[in-house]
């Protein structure tokens, strides 16, 4: 699965997103290397603490079906911004312990822009479990 065919997997979680505070639906999809897609959408609250972003959503839908950081191979992320879509610091800080480092992350955006990265570059000083 290429890149694009990732990021409509995301487009397609995205609408099962449930946000009607925000009105900002995010979706993203996990890919791993067997070829098995995991998606999520972003799941909102009017008890605003208790929202759950698309992607801790995919990474935990993946690991219930009992996959790990060493199965993922690409993340893929989309919502309607104006620039591709960047994970939150939160889901930054659990993609730094649950995705491999170096693995591509596509952030997106439905006009079609795409910028690649990875938990390295998004959350460089990651706090991790060596730290506690």
């Amino acid at each position: 699965m290429d890149k694009t065919q990732l990021i409509e997997c995301a487009k397609e979680a995205r609408e099962l997103s449930y946000s009607p505070y925000s009105h900002f639906a995010v979706g993203a999809a996990v890919l791993c290397a067997d070829g098995s897609v995991y998606p999520g959408a972003n799941v909102e609250n009017s008890s605003y603490p208790l929202c759950m972003c698309a992607e801790r959503n995919a990474l935990y839908n993946a690991m219930m079906d009992g996959k790990t950081r060493d199965d993922f191979v690409a993340f893929a992320l989309i919502a309607d911004s104006t620039e591709p879509c960047s994970p939150c610091g939160a889901c930054r800080q659990v993609l730094s312990e649950l995705y491999p480092e170096s693995a591509p992350i596509y952030m997106a955006n439905l006009k079609g822009d795409v910028k690649e990265t990875t938990v390295l570059e998004l959350l460089p000083f990651a706090f991790s479990g060596d730290d506690l």
